[in-house]
């Protein structure tokens, strides 16, 4: 059996990662490989129960703290009901979002990274995608097209401040210097086509 792969797509708002992973999924599946599609929070019956927690009521609704024990709760719960098990039939697995979205959400605060990763070890015994395909645009692009997306109605995350989300694009940028090996940026501007072959080139070397 050829073994399965994990690979997630990150990126702040309006980067194109749901678009972009029904896309890679679709080039994936004409290569013959079996691809299960997710996504964070949820995933999972029990992360999916957490996500509506987490991303419905007010911006106060958690605090720091409470948010990320319920990220980290979640995609416990998502690995091991549906990640691993894909992965051991020999899947790829594409998630919309994992670890580094909550370091990058979550962190910014009383949470420093390395708060994130003690939970993600306890919670998930530090499991981490084989790839982390960064999808990278300027923040005006970015915002502009968060807005065609979601007009007046954003998730309680997502429609914080401007400063915040500039802070949490600053963290990605970070994650991809400092872990290189793992975690590959990907100009996400242009049209979408362009954009999954490069996300694909990303990928090349994981191939069967």
């Amino acid at each position: 059996m050829t073994a399965g792969r994990f690979i997630s797509l990150e990126g702040g708002e309006g980067a194109g990662k749901s678009t972009q992973l029904r896309a890679l999924a679709a080039a994936l599946r004409v290569r013959g490989l079996e691809v299960v599609e997710t996504r964070e929070p949820g995933g999972s019956e029990g992360a999916e129960a957490i996500r509506a927690l987490l991303l419905t009521g007010g911006a106060d609704r958690w605090s720091p703290r409470a948010e990320a024990l319920l990220f980290a709760a979640a995609r416990a719960d998502h690995i091991e009901k549906t990640i691993r098990p894909a992965l051991e039939r020999g899947a790829w697995v594409l998630s919309d979002r994992f670890l580094d979205s909550s370091r990058a959400y979550q962190g910014q605060g009383e949470l420093s990274d390395a708060d994130i990763l003690a939970l993600h070890r306890i919670g998930s015994a530090g499991f981490l995608p084989d790839r982390t395909l960064l999808l990278t645009l300027p923040e005006a692009e970015a915002s502009g097209r968060a807005r065609a997306r979601d007009g007046d109605t954003t998730d309680r995350i997502g429609g914080r401040a401007s400063d915040f989300h500039r802070a949490v694009a600053d963290a990605f940028t970070r994650f991809a210097q400092e872990e290189s090996d793992r975690v590959h940026g990907v100009d996400a501007s242009g049209p979408a086509e362009v954009v999954t072959v490069r996300l694909l080139d990303a990928i090349e070397d994981l191939l069967p």
